[in-house]
């Protein structure tokens, strides 16, 4: 059985930590991966190396030169000739259980996000002057400002989608924060290898981040790093937040990402003839893509009515994009809670078209997704997840909003197809009752560099602005040596 070590641990020699083995299976291939379990006097020593290693090299740094030395660790993981780029193509499906070709097109759509110009990017969506992250920068109202980023700055990563964490790291990077990342049980190896290149493109930079892991719910261990960090960005369901939340020191910053629903947008202008197949094939893909695992996967489409193709038919389409995309990206195995929900789903998908002659439940029980159609809203409720989703027939895509406004905290992207009217009234429409992205469809799933997730921002929440006033500039010219 192969092995494979998660984490990056800089300082502290391997044969001197504590590992704990978590394994991975799918169909005759097997991988153990090695994860740290560190003592208290470890996680002292680690944080206390990171925190020192940044004040030392990445505060000194400019940031256009971190930005230069992420583009390219980020060019090696897309060179497919590279050794981690071949390690990620080859581990991630038996780790994520993801089909190995939607593991290698969505790594090299995601990892271009982070290329240097797309960095850049990042940083002008926060900054009107980025280089307020280098020195201090003329500010409107007067006096100068100098952005500064954590001492420690934690994140708690949650979820099994290849490469998700690199977002946080990333931006905690861009800020100069000495950062620590906990991977989640799920997928703990992509974070820790791009640590490791980035250590190897930039050695000075090898001590100024780690990744680390505990087990979900070890409060003591969790307790000694959040004691830590002065700033800490945690992703999860909300319940798991709450409880984070309530452990946080009342002086660290906490900045949680919590469960979300996101939904699309079809109007009538859509569905005609020659486009409906097209449309229905993009809303397919954000469905298929990593089985609706992240906050910005759809679970239903609102589908207008009055278009050459109904929204009934607009089901079908659907149905029939789906049963290809299982015939090039399989869904992946799920585990017995994920069973049970789909079927949970399914049952109450079934007992309703029964009871509704309206309504209708594509897909074949055992197979690999389902699509219900509902003739009219019925709010918003959630899918099964794993390919399971809810076409909502409505007489004007506006209809639907007033159902959305009790989940405003919920909301998240919304993928539309309808014309540059259409897109731009509904786009105040849903703002107004909390929506934070709205995209294509075929799109949801692959959100723009810079993109402000859940309507915050990236970069900007992670610093403090130390500000020299006016007054200190005019009181100082006292005591300057060309005074007379």
């Amino acid at each position: 059985m192969e092995r494979e070590v998660a984490g990056y641990l800089p300082g502290l020699p391997a044969d001197q930590v504590d590992w704990r083995t978590l394994t991975f299976a799918r169909g005759n291939e097997a991988l153990e991966v090695a994860v740290p379990v560190l003592t208290d006097a470890q996680v002292a020593a680690l944080a206390a190396r990171v925190r020192d290693a940044a004040r030392r090299t990445l505060k000194t740094r400019m940031v256009a030169d971190i930005a230069a030395t992420i583009d390219r660790a980020v060019a090696r993981l897309l060179d497919r000739d590279d050794p981690w780029r071949r390690k990620a193509e080859r581990l991630l499906p038996l780790v994520t259980g993801y089909d190995a070709e939607m593991v290698r097109l969505g790594l090299t759509g995601y990892l271009k996000t982070f290329r240097r110009p797309e960095l850049q990017k990042f940083l002008v969506e926060d900054f009107a002057n980025p280089s307020i992250l280098d020195d201090f920068q003329p500010m409107p109202k007067g006096g100068f400002a100098k952005a500064f980023g954590p001492e420690l700055l934690l994140h708690v990563w949650a979820g099994n989608v290849p490469g998700l964490p690199l977002w946080s790291l990333i931006s905690g990077l861009l800020v100069k924060a000495g950062t620590v990342g906990k991977v989640p049980t799920a997928e703990p190896l992509f974070a820790g290898w791009f640590a490791q290149i980035l250590a190897e493109v930039d050695p000075d930079l090898a001590d100024c981040l780690a990744i680390v892991w505990w087990k979900g719910g070890d409060e003591a261990q969790e307790l000694i790093w959040l004691a830590q960090a002065d700033t800490v960005v945690a992703y999860g369901g909300n319940d798991a937040l709450a409880a984070i939340r309530g452990r946080v020191p009342i002086t660290t910053r906490f900045l949680p990402y919590g469960h979300k629903i996101s939904f699309g947008m079809v109007a009538r202008a859509a569905l005609d003839a020659g486009k409906a197949s097209m449309v229905a094939n993009r809303a397919a893909y954000d469905v298929v893509r990593y089985d609706q695992q992240g906050c910005y996967s759809p679970q239903l489409f609102f589908v207008e009515r009055g278009g050459r193709v109904s929204p009934r038919e607009f089901a079908g389409y659907l149905a029939s994009e789906l049963a290809a995309y299982e015939t090039r990206f399989p869904r992946r195995a799920l585990s017995m809670a994920e069973a049970g929900s789909v079927a949970s789903w399914r049952n109450v998908e079934e007992m309703k078209s029964f009871a509704q002659p309206t309504r209708t439940l594509l897909g074949d029980p055992a197979g690999a997704w389902s699509v219900a159609y509902a003739d009219a809203p019925e709010g918003l409720s959630p899918c099964g997840l794993n390919r399971t989703v809810t076409v909502v027939a409505v007489d004007r895509l506006e209809d639907a909003v007033p159902g959305l406004a009790p989940h405003r905290a919920f909301l998240q992207t919304v993928g539309v197809a309808a014309s540059p009217e259409e897109l731009h009234r509904l786009a105040g429409l849903l703002g107004a009752v909390g929506v934070t992205r709205i995209c294509a469809l075929g799109r949801m799933t692959a959100p723009e560099a810079g993109w402000h997730h859940d309507g915050r921002f990236n970069l900007l929440d992670l610093v403090t602005l130390t500000e020299i006033e006016q007054s200190a500039e005019q009181a100082a010219d006292a005591f300057a040596r060309y005074v007379d």
